[in-house]
């Protein structure tokens, strides 16, 4: 269903994604971004299932300002610190330069009209800069955002509606920082579930099947609203 492009930023950064295509014509656009394991085939199967439901997806590689952009990691320990390590270098240059690859993204994924954005962990965390930093979103859904509940992110107003999913066994965001967050944010829709960091990665031993049905339905039910 998918195929590899290369886009361009404003800056000149060229930089590779990973585009799926509906099979009819596209209800609107959808950027998935990356967890810190890469485009791997976990995020190729959720851009993929996301063009099954009628859009054209495009999930660009994060990690390629630091000239990691074909990197595919798995879930072990060591992919976790592996993949962490980019994730740092990435977050450690200009804020910008990751923005701008997933402004380019958008607006490659604008072509089929309205575009929401959805990202998982680190790309939770992305999208919700995206939703209050870039031009042409009509929706955003992050997922588990590592670190937009702390008070630097927490405080940026977003552009469009934002519907965020946590869970509340999530060791890496607790859960008083997400009731902090949603007190802050009284504009977003805040949903918690009981389940762990990572549940909708069927990957990963933290996935929880019914909160990740629950979480994709009130996601596509979302992007329906807003972007088509």
């Amino acid at each position: 269903m998918g195929q590899t492009i290369e886009l361009k930023a404003a800056d000149g950064h060229t930089f590779p994604a990973y585009v799926a295509q509906p099979a009819g014509t596209p209800k609107g656009g959808i950027v998935v971004l990356q967890e810190i394991f890469g485009v791997n085939s976990h995020i190729r199967s959720v851009a993929d299932g996301y063009a099954a439901e009628g859009y054209f997806v495009v999930a660009p590689s994060t990690f390629s300002r630091i000239g990691k952009a074909s990197v595919e990691l798995g879930y072990t320990e060591a992919d976790m610190k592996e993949g962490f390590g980019y994730k740092m270098a990435v977050d450690g240059m200009a804020e910008p330069a990751v923005l701008a690859d997933i402004q380019a993204a958008i607006d490659h994924a604008a072509q089929a009209g309205k575009v929401g954005i959805v990202g998982y962990c680190w790309g939770g965390l992305l999208t919700w800069r995206a939703a209050c930093l870039l031009n042409g979103l009509a929706a955003a859904a992050p997922y588990y955002g590592g670190g937009m509940t702390a008070e630097a992110d927490a405080s940026r107003q977003p552009r469009v509606p934002v519907l965020a999913h946590f869970g509340d066994q999530d060791q890496w965001i607790p859960l008083d920082t997400v009731e902090a967050f949603r007190k802050a944010q009284p504009g977003v829709t805040v949903q918690v579930y009981a389940a762990n960091h990572g549940f909708n990665c069927d990957q990963r031993g933290s996935y929880d099947a019914a909160a990740a049905k629950l979480a994709r339905e009130r996601t596509l039910a979302f992007f329906a609203q807003h972007v088509g």
